[in-house]
């Protein structure tokens, strides 16, 4: 039977990691470790369920996004590329470019797909009043191709696929609106409006699923969450005692605990408060999350 949203869920800080720019944290249900990366200091951490750091990987800054792969590696993308990870050797592969080369250009959020595939966005700051942005939406084949799906984004966050009907969410936080896209084949990805955040007084940012297909994502301005229904309707929220909360997953042996990630200092948003930075736990929420793929990237040897 499914379980009913709690009207007061515990929240309270998940080890003591503290950082400038959390972002993108991953369950690992086989180790249950919660991956994160901090993004402005190039750095991918593992927490085991504890709280306490197992596992700490430098990579070039900025950090945009990663997924655990099938094989134990890592599918991260950094400024321009994307490479798979051994974090064992350190050894990175890369498997794909930007197409376009620009000072304020760069990878962002992104999340592996059901079928194995990864999928990424781009974020381009500081553009000029009219200025139209560069990059958009990537995949990454199981093969380990990259190529260009859409355009016309200015801050890609929280892609996001539907737990049962494989539809892939898709956040624009400059403008303020959660695209969708039908489910992935071979036909062109053609989005269309799911929500518009304005209202909320805040850029979605990091999203995911509960296993009723609520889709919940972080209001970033706000210190808010929020599960939107199936027709992008904002329903349950949550206050979180953060500035700028930035992304969130489902964790916990019975996926019923809600990790999230915070800012401290991007570069363009700060906060000084107690807790901004670290992560935290949310118990008590009456909900369960839906599990979360794994890349199956195999690139020719």
């Amino acid at each position: 039977m499914p379980s009913s949203p709690a009207s007061r869920p515990e929240i309270q800080p998940f080890g003591t990691l503290h950082t400038r720019l959390g972002e993108c944290p991953v369950w690992d249900a086989a180790r249950q470790w919660l991956w994160l990366i901090d993004s402005r200091d190039g750095l991918l951490l593992a927490l085991d369920a504890q709280g306490q750091e197992q596992q700490r990987l430098e990579l070039p800054a900025p950090l945009g996004s990663f997924a655990l792969n099938h094989d134990g590696r890592l599918v991260v993308a950094l400024r321009e590329s994307v490479v798979l990870l051994d974090p064992a050797s350190g050894r990175m592969q890369t498997l794909g470019r930007l197409q376009e080369q620009h000072p304020q250009l760069r990878l962002n959020d992104g999340a592996a797909l059901a079928d194995g595939r990864f999928c990424v966005g781009t974020m381009h700051t500081l553009r000029a009043p009219g200025e139209a942005p560069l990059g958009g939406l990537y995949l990454i084949d199981t093969a380990g191709r990259m190529e260009r799906v859409d355009q016309g984004y200015g801050v890609v966050n929280g892609p996001v696929q539907h737990p049962v009907d494989g539809r892939v969410f898709v956040s624009d936080s400059a403008a303020r609106r959660i695209h969708v896209y039908p489910a992935p084949g071979d036909a062109p990805w053609r989005r269309a409006p799911f929500a518009d955040t304005q209202r909320l007084g805040s850029a979605p940012d990091g999203a995911c699923f509960d296993d009723q297909g609520g889709l919940w994502s972080v209001m970033v301005h706000t210190g808010e969450i929020v599960r939107f229904d199936a027709q992008g309707q904002p329903g349950q929220r949550l206050r979180v005692p953060l500035a700028h909360p930035s992304s969130l997953c489902f964790g916990g042996p019975a996926l019923d605990e809600l990790y999230v990630t915070s800012i401290s200092d991007s570069g363009r948003l700060s906060a000084s408060g107690p807790l901004d930075g670290r992560v935290l736990r949310v118990r008590g929420l009456g909900r369960r999350g839906a599990p979360r793929p794994r890349c199956a990237i195999q690139p020719p040897t």
